[in-house]
């Protein structure tokens, strides 16, 4: 077994979950839900922040083909307008556990807080990602899957650099959003630029667009 993560130990069906992408000014937040067998052993396995991207595709390869089973969830942009980042990181992983082929008896969530699921118990640990193999699994399909989908937007909207910064508000992310504007793709609720920054005129003519729809 890992010698930094642990199983916890019970005789319910245990499901991990966590999220990625919470942070993120553009794509969706993608949470991961995964249920592994009592004997799974794979001493690699860490958080996702941890790993290289190598190291994650592989080990969500072998989680995948290894794990009792396993379920992705998402909200898109606009319902995290809707909703609030913090409901639609719960929503998400909610999502997910319902993609599971078995239902779990006992949720073990990253971090303080959760919407409960009626007749689901669970615990809420607080960086759980770095302590029990089931919520670190969890967090390595979801930041994987998400990872995934922003390389796919990347190839249609290149000048965001995605493919580098998964949507996260890296400098060039930020520039680029004040020089050529929003996609549909953004989260309109966030600050997308620093408030000492100004939009170009056809950047701020994306905005008013997007906020008319």
């Amino acid at each position: 077994m890992s010698k930094s993560l642990k199983r916890y130990k019970s005789d319910r069906l245990v499901a991990g979950c966590d999220e990625a992408g919470r942070g993120c000014l553009a794509g969706p937040v993608v949470a991961g839900a995964v249920i592994l067998p009592y004997d799974f052993d794979l001493a690699q396995l860490n958080d996702s922040k941890q790993l290289n991207l190598k190291q994650r595709n592989e080990l969500a390869a072998h989680i995948i083909n290894h794990s009792l089973s396993w379920g992705i969830g998402l909200c898109t942009p606009r319902e995290i307008e809707k909703h609030n980042i913090l409901q639609c990181s719960f929503l998400a992983m909610h999502r997910a556990v319902e993609m599971l082929e078995a239902v779990p008896e006992l949720l073990l969530i990253d971090g303080n807080r959760f919407i409960p699921i009626p007749s689901i118990p669970h615990i809420c640990v607080i960086k759980g990602d770095g302590k029990f193999q089931s919520i670190a699994a969890a967090s390595i399909i979801a930041k994987t899957a998400r990872d995934a989908m922003m390389f796919a937007l990347d190839k249609k909207h290149p000048i965001y650099s995605w493919r580098t910064n998964k949507g996260y508000p890296s400098k060039a992310h930020r520039a680029a959003i004040a020089e050529y504007g929003v996609t549909e793709h953004h989260r309109m609720t966030f600050k997308l630029i620093p408030d000492d920054a100004q939009w170009s005129p056809a950047a701020a003519q994306t905005l008013l667009n997007l906020q008319g729809e």
